[in-house]
């Protein structure tokens, strides 16, 4: 009998060995595969759309064709009459600058127009009351106008017309009221320093159509388009510019900013070209995220590698207009469709393949791989055609030759 429990002991001991066996196994199987997950947490990836670019960081100088504008009397301070960005014409007027004691001016005009204002309410003179009521019609609208409307130069202007009105309607009342000769005499003396205040003022004519701006830095006549055969790395040096720093907007001065053409400027090494062209069109990532279209204007090899690159922009010029040194990334080429992660994708006899994974079940498919860079390449499914002119039928292949969006596909190890 005790033989009999001796032997159930025995079992029992075993029994419990092989289950605790069983558990560390399950445990450093669990282990392991935990481990697996979190050094490889991207063993599986979705077939999705997306983008791949090759790309270089650089950082550029903006080269403009840009005229100054200064007059005589730069010390008294600017009245913008076009503001920062507003396009203007050649001849057309684009700021002033104060007068000499354009300020006690200014004030005894606003007391004139107090006094002829409460001369014309105490005169009951209703003569001409059609001319009257018409103009504070005309006065009306353009108010009217102004309280639905954004563009500064339409509010400007509409301001004028209201003065404008507003001089004929007491011109009016002047001539015509019982007490025509103090309303006259009001008017006159207003008239003398409106001419005074406009007589003093030194108003400055724009040199050439364009875009105005009052972001002068004085680099207007020194970073030009004219030859680009002095622009080096030591001249970009000496400039001491900042990179991204806006241009600060000048209280004396302006200019007339050509706004169909403008220049970037840069340097770069000769492995760093991409094998890019005089001529070649590129986009260029600005620091803000917007990317503009540009051509390559020249290319000119300098010392110690150096090559000057000077890329042309013929649109978006005013996003270019508030700095001179930008960092920008050159975009070489950019290409669309199914991204996948390079690690995916097996090369054999010239073809590659992914491994499609549908719920364990793993099957090759061959694809066409439009583009890749360092980490992922584009691709896409062969048409039948293609594949005849290679040669080949999907049955020739013994593979699946159909990746669609969403399909999961593995990593296979290199």
């Amino acid at each position: 009998m005790e033989e009999k429990i001796d032997v159930k002991r025995k079992k029992n001991k075993i029994k419990i060995v092989l289950v605790s066996i069983l558990v560390v196994l399950i445990i450093a199987y669990a282990t392991y595969a935990a481990w697996q997950l979190f050094a490889h947490p991207t063993d599986v990836f979705l077939v999705e759309e997306g983008s791949i670019s090759e790309e270089q960081r650089a950082e550029g100088y903006i080269i403009r064709n840009e005229t100054k504008v200064q007059g005589n009397n730069y010390k008294n301070g600017i009245v913008q009459i076009k503001t920062e960005g507003e396009k203007c014409a050649k001849d057309e007027n684009i700021f002033r600058y104060y007068s000499s004691g354009e300020d006690e001016l200014v004030k005894k005009i606003q007391e004139l127009d107090e006094k002829i204002d409460e001369a014309q309410k105490k005169d009951t003179t209703t003569i001409l009351p059609s001319d009257i009521k018409l103009l504070d019609k005309e006065i009306d609208l353009r108010l009217a106008e102004i309280s639905k409307n954004n563009d500064i130069q339409k509010i400007s202007e509409y301001k004028k017309e209201i003065e404008n009105y507003i001089t004929k309607k007491t011109n009016i009342v002047g001539e015509n009221s019982q007490a025509g000769s103090y309303l006259s005499n009001l008017i006159q003396e207003r008239k003398n320093y409106e001419n005074q205040l406009n007589s003093g003022s030194e108003y400055l004519k724009a040199p050439m159509s364009g875009v105005v701006s009052y972001k002068v830095d004085g680099l207007e006549d020194v970073l030009t388009p004219d030859d680009f055969s002095s622009f080096n790395r030591s001249f970009f040096d000496s400039l001491n510019l900042k990179t991204g720093q806006t241009i600060a907007t000048n209280t004396e001065c302006g200019k007339v900013v050509n706004n169909y053409v403008c220049y970037i400027a840069t340097i770069l090494k000769k492995d760093q070209l991409h094998d890019i062209k005089q001529g070649s069109s590129l986009k260029l990532r600005l620091s803000n995220g917007d990317e503009i279209s540009s051509t390559v204007e020249n290319l000119t090899e300098q010392t110690n590698d150096d090559v000057l690159v000077v890329f042309k922009i013929s649109k978006d010029i005013e996003k270019l207009i508030s700095n001179r040194k930008i960092s920008f990334d050159i975009i070489f080429w950019q290409y669309s469709g199914y991204k996948v992660p390079n690690s995916a994708i097996i090369k054999e006899n010239n073809l590659a393949y992914v491994i499609r994974n549908r719920a364990g079940y793993l099957t090759r498919v061959l694809v066409k791989v439009e583009k890749e860079n360092e980490n992922y390449s584009i691709i896409d499914n062969y048409s039948s055609d293609e594949l005849k002119e290679m040669g080949y039928n999907s049955s020739d292949l013994n593979v699946s030759t159909k990746i669609n969006m969403y399909d999961e596909i593995q990593t296979v190890a290199k």
